[in-house]
């Protein structure tokens, strides 16, 4: 294992957290609108750092030195690991950054807020467990010998399960930024917690049956309804705080800051999730593994 590189994705990883948090103050003080040029600001490097201007220089800033990471990042993968999957997640990676530049360059240039911003802020989660995803690879658990597990012989797998129930977070997801940015109405973002919920539980339930003393799996487990837990009452909050900035002549710090913390929780949800899948794939064997490793055992009979 090379630790520069998994310290390094680590670092990166955590960057991107840090523009998460970013884009969501945008929205949440209404500053997308602030600047009305890209890639300059006011046809200046350094704008004015007043009103809104602040929260969009601030976040154009923060995503130029993500991308600038990920670049880094990709090349290193790229001289220094021999796995081809994470070579390409790690090229893939960037092209999703650059993507995501795009993407806001077009929400400056052409409007269109409503499907612009929530194909952006759909984009930015993928880009996201991306390089979680990176920083999990590469690191010491993921490349050190690990014991085989072996599921059930009926029942749905439990890869499977743990696949669908980060599915079912990337979708409520999209509901929630096509909530928050006027593509539609919150209806769907409720039916969506709804269906979040019964994922999680199943999830959790399914892991507490079948491999209670594996510690890697429960402690991912403990860390996905912690951060769930926190996320429904952060959602209660969050409805509160779009009824309180209805009226309201600008936006609110408290609202914006329980709607930001929202987003924050969606995020950090979704990466339990999701490494709870990535373990699963690394301790439980596919079915074609477990074909492969059976005919073995009956050719050497």
């Amino acid at each position: 294992m090379n630790r520069g590189l998994h310290r390094f994705a680590a670092f990166t990883t955590g960057c991107t957290f840090l523009l998460l948090m970013a884009g969501a103050l945008v929205t949440g003080n209404d500053a997308a609108d602030s600047v009305p040029d890209w890639p300059l600001a006011y046809g200046k490097i350094i704008p004015p750092l007043v009103g809104g201007i602040r929260f969009e220089y601030a976040h154009r800033v923060i995503a130029g030195i993500v991308a600038v990471l990920a670049l880094i990042l990709a090349i290193w993968i790229a001289r220094a690991e021999s796995r081809r999957s994470v070579r390409r997640l790690g090229w893939t990676a960037l092209a999703l950054v650059i993507a995501q530049a795009l993407l806001g360059a077009l929400r400056v240039l052409e409007g269109h807020p409503a499907i612009v911003a929530t194909a952006h802020a759909i984009l930015a989660q993928i880009f996201f467990i991306a390089i979680f995803s990176l920083t999990i690879m590469l690191g010491p658990w993921w490349t050190a010998e690990q014991p085989e597990l072996q599921d059930p012989p009926s029942g749905f797998s439990t890869r499977s399960v743990a696949l669908c129930a980060t599915a079912v977070i990337i979708v409520q997801m999209i509901l929630g930024a096509g909530f928050r940015h006027g593509a539609f109405g919150i209806l769907p973002h409720l039916i969506g917690a709804a269906a979040v919920t019964a994922a999680v539980v199943i999830l959790g339930r399914t892991i507490r049956l079948r491999f209670r003393d594996v510690e890697p799996l429960r402690g991912a487990v403990v860390c996905l309804h912690a951060f769930f837990g926190i996320q429904i009452l952060l959602g209660g909050a969050a409805l509160w705080a779009v009824q309180a900035q209805q009226h309201a002549a600008q936006p609110l710090p408290l609202p914006v800051a329980v709607t930001v913390a929202h987003i924050l929780g969606g995020s950090l949800t979704l990466a339990a999730s999701l490494l709870i899948t990535l373990r699963c794939y690394r301790l439980i064997p596919g079915t074609s593994a477990l074909v492969r490793s059976s005919r073995t055992a009956g050719a050497r009979v």
